[in-house]
């Protein structure tokens, strides 16, 4: 958390799930549309994440080719990899 007790947009997105979830504490509830109330890129990365969770439960898993599943499944894993090593080199 930033030393003036609000959010930074990073810390934010982290949140995000347990935001829309309803399982966030009080407080951090209150600090975290403080944040929306003031920052117009977080509202708008909110609502995307919104449509996206309504677009993909209507999705069957049974649905997906299973080379699709299997492309989604690795860049997840490339991601999470990426993300626990840190930015990668230019």
């Amino acid at each position: 958390m930033s030393p003036s007790g609000r959010l930074s947009c990073r810390e934010f997105v982290e949140l995000v799930t347990e935001y829309l979830e309803g399982t966030m504490a009080p407080d951090d509830r209150s600090r975290f549309e403080e944040h929306l109330a003031i920052c117009p890129g977080c509202v708008t990365y909110v609502d995307q994440i919104r449509q996206t969770i309504a677009l993909t439960g209507s999705i069957a898993e049974e649905s997906i080719p299973a080379e699709a599943q299997e492309l989604l499944l690795q860049a997840f894993r490339d991601w999470r990899g990426r993300r626990e090593d840190g930015p990668a080199a230019p």
